[in-house]
């Protein structure tokens, strides 16, 4: 669909028109649809930018990543359709494997992906397997690689569901995730939660990690001891109720 650059809704559009290109090119399950749009409602009500409390979340995040022994980047079709090359770039610059995790099981959809990430410059991507699996879940999202999310000790979920984000928080995991709902499971169990859109979010945490990298690994503990997921969430639905 040409969508005119003066269309008010010319950005929502486009992420419209990429998740439905996921479903056509067999990387974004149909239910992706449900909860793209979802999102977009909450989106309207943060008022579709980036807000402080998004980079507060984006900046302690950043100093996990970087004080993170074995961080993974665990990638769903959404976000595979709508972010592939920020999901690329923040895999090359913590050195950290990316690896497909969806929860409508589909080994070809998992290929897809998986080829799709490779399409956009990853080294390598990573698949689940049946030889390590993870505790507390019964879904298809507790097939991971054993080189993977079993072993990492930081997960970086954007757009993750709650079973998961539980499993791995109950497993001893630190989960960053980027989920628009304040008020959803995933976001208040996940370890820092940046409530934005993913695209948005993508982009200032890469540039929230560039910046935290060039300071003294101190900097980065500091960062991680003031903050405060739950007065972010807070923030955040204030935001929702007020518009403020």
């Amino acid at each position: 669909m040409a969508v005119p650059e003066s269309h008010p809704r010319y950005v929502s559009l486009k992420l419209r028109e990429a998740i439905v290109a996921g479903v056509e090119g067999g990387i974004t399950s149909i239910h992706g649809l449900i909860a793209h749009g979802r999102g977009e409602a909450f989106d309207y009500l943060i008022g579709e930018a980036t807000q402080p409390f998004a980079i507060e979340a984006c900046r302690a995040a950043a100093a996990m990543l970087v004080l993170a022994k074995a961080p993974v980047i665990s990638v769903n079709g959404n976000a595979a359709a709508l972010v592939p090359d920020g999901l690329v770039d923040l895999g090359k610059a913590l050195d950290a494997p990316l690896e497909v995790n969806i929860f409508h099981t589909s080994t070809d959809r998992e290929h897809a992906i998986r080829d799709h990430l490779l399409g956009h410059g990853a080294p390598a991507v990573l698949e689940p397997t049946e030889t390590a699996q993870l505790s507390h879940l019964e879904s298809n999202r507790r097939f991971v690689h054993p080189d993977g999310i079993y072993r990492a000790d930081v997960v970086f979920v954007p757009l993750e569901d709650g079973d998961r984000c539980e499993a791995l928080r109950k497993m001893g995991k630190e989960v960053i995730t980027v989920d628009l709902n304040p008020m959803s499971r995933t976001a208040r169990t996940a370890s820092i939660t940046i409530v934005d859109n993913v695209v948005r979010a993508m982009a200032a945490l890469l540039n929230e990690l560039g910046a935290m990298k060039a300071l003294p690994a101190e900097e980065a503990r500091r960062v991680l001891s003031i903050y405060d997921n739950e007065l972010v969430l807070e923030a955040a639905a204030q935001r929702i109720r007020t518009g403020m």
